[in-house]
């Protein structure tokens, strides 16, 4: 797919020195990274290799112990000893989550799950939040399940209710781990679709997926990352197609030719 340049000017987000652990374990060592407006970065490596936990503290939902988050147009979030609830909840205004796992509450409808964070966190009138709860579901085409609990969906659908939960936030910035990766294989293209037109419309994205061959199509940027650090980034086509590094090489020989 041909996108268009969005890598000048300032970037929308800048992530440096970002450190994380977990007793012992150190997941992230120092990551830097840079999404520009309207680009998507995909972030791909083997499992446990930090991805998902880059995602988290992107979003607030997880705290480093060193590193800096900055949104174009806001404070950076500078993480340590001293970071303020406030300032981790600030990352969540700018960003939303597309969960592996869904992450619907099951008690509520479809509805009531895409209007909770406009409605109960931003305050936003309910009327005007079902009215554009209303239309993206149509966009995605399941205006008709409105009312429906999640248990009654499928995977797939489900998965497209966690989009547009996240649209409803109207983020700077979607994140997503892994979204299609619990669903049936025939269920996967609904979902990659929806992405692909979010892309295609303009929304910056960090995508953290196994689908290689889906991150060459939508992706600018790809980084590729192994035991918490970054081992290469850059143009998706090179990392992708001719990647530089031997570790890269080796893991995206295996899953685009998997026997």
């Amino acid at each position: 797919m041909s996108r268009t340049d969005h890598s000048q000017g300032a970037p929308l987000l800048t992530v440096s020195g970002l450190n994380k652990s977990f007793g012992e374990n150190e997941v992230l060592r120092s990551i830097d990274l840079k999404v520009h407006s309207g680009q998507v970065l995909a972030l791909i490596g083997p499992s446990g290799s930090g991805k998902t936990t880059v995602l988290r503290c992107l979003n607030g939902l997880e705290q480093p112990e060193a590193g800096t988050v900055e949104f174009d147009g806001g404070p950076a979030v500078t993480f340590g000893v001293k970071t303020s609830k406030r300032e981790k909840e600030s990352l969540r205004t700018r960003s939303a989550m597309v969960f592996q796992g869904y992450n619907l509450f099951p008690h509520m409808t479809v509805l009531q799950n895409i209007i909770e964070g406009p409605v109960q966190v931003q305050k936003k009138p309910k009327a005007e939040a079902i009215a554009q709860a209303e239309k993206l579901l149509e966009r995605v085409g399941l205006e008709e399940k409105r009312d429906n609990y999640p248990h009654e969906l499928s995977g797939g659908q489900q998965q497209r209710v966690g989009i547009v939960r996240a649209l409803a936030q109207e983020p700077s910035l979607l994140l997503f781990d892994e979204p299609t990766s619990a669903l049936d294989p025939e269920l996967v293209g609904d979902v990659l679709t929806v992405i692909k037109e979010l892309a295609e419309e303009g929304w910056t994205m960090v995508l953290v997926t196994h689908e290689l061959a889906f991150a060459r199509e939508v992706a600018d940027t790809v980084a590729f990352m192994d035991g918490g650090v970054v081992v290469e980034q850059g143009p998706a086509q090179d990392v992708l197609r001719a990647p530089a590094q031997g570790r890269t090489q080796q893991f995206v020989h295996r899953l685009l030719n998997p026997f």
